[in-house]
């Protein structure tokens, strides 16, 4: 029948229409407290909902991406307050389609040579696309994408080109509007710490397991040893000691070579006498 599309369309807005009102009757000041905003903005909502802004806002959700930020260290860290987890690798810039990351590595200012730190760093937020990449492939987890999407201004010069200042965020920033993604990171990384961190501190208990474990097994083969190979074994590894602190390679050779020609002329010459 002509025109039956046309009345199901009248339909089904006029159900949206009706639901409006009778949501907001079910739900009256109640929209404003609990978790009632949310829902209302949920796929399981009935009407047409319209939001207040800027008195009321939609709730982003954890995945958003909006301008990226460098993660640092919590102020109040105990061992690196506010230090950067970025190394100024440029792998961010290099990445980014649209060219609009620029970063300036420190150096040090008596040696002149590069740190893994960045000095400068700048993105143009009126050029980036919020397309994520930069935070994908960061290998420190040191940039993020923000959920601050009020950035509008009046000002077409230097407003919107964000400083390292205005970039850095704590650490506990990230963990608070992406608490999920963040715990997926640090399970991945192996800990909430920046990754440098867990890698010194995995090779710290490493050395020291190693260490226990030699005087360990140094412990039970003294103690199993009769005294005579005790003092045997101590006096050449006295000799040795000051030797091996004091001498190179080549002198140890050297040494090790007038031993064992000593020892070959000490023998002959019992044998000579024995002869005689």
């Amino acid at each position: 029948m002509y025109g039956l599309g046309i009345l199901k369309g009248l339909g089904v807005t006029f159900k949206h229409f009706v639901a409006t009102y009778t949501a907001d009757v079910r739900y009256g000041l109640k929209r404003y407290t609990g978790d009632k905003f949310e829902t209302r903005q949920g796929v399981d909502a009935t009407g047409i909902y319209t939001v207040q802004y800027p008195e009321e806002k939609l709730a982003v959700p954890e995945r958003f991406r909006f301008v990226p930020f460098l993660v640092v260290e919590d102020y109040d860290h105990p061992d690196r307050p506010g230090h950067d987890w970025c190394t100024a690798c440029g792998i961010c810039a290099k990445v980014c389609p649209p060219q609009c990351i620029w970063i300036v590595r420190a150096e040090d200012p008596v040696t002149k040579r590069p740190i893994a730190q960045p000095e400068a760093f700048f993105i143009d937020i009126d050029i980036c696309m919020n397309c994520g990449y930069c935070a994908e492939f960061c290998p420190f987890d040191a940039i993020k994408m923000d959920h601050d999407y009020e950035l509008a201004s009046f000002d077409r010069t230097w407003t919107h080109i964000h400083d390292k200042e205005r970039l850095s965020k704590q650490f506990s920033y990230w963990k608070t509007i992406a608490p999920t993604t963040a715990a997926e990171e640090a399970e991945a990384r192996g800990g909430w710490e920046h990754i440098d961190v867990i890698k010194e501190k995995k090779k710290k208990a490493a050395a020291e397991a190693q260490a226990a474990e030699t005087a360990a097994a140094a412990a039970e083969a003294a103690a199993s040893a009769p005294a005579a190979q005790q003092d045997e074994a101590a006096a050449p590894a006295a000799e040795a000691a000051p030797a091996a602190a004091g001498t190179t390679d080549a002198d140890a050779a050297r040494e090790e070579r007038r031993r064992k020609r000593e020892a070959a002329l000490a023998r002959k010459h019992a044998k000579d006498q024995d002869e005689g």
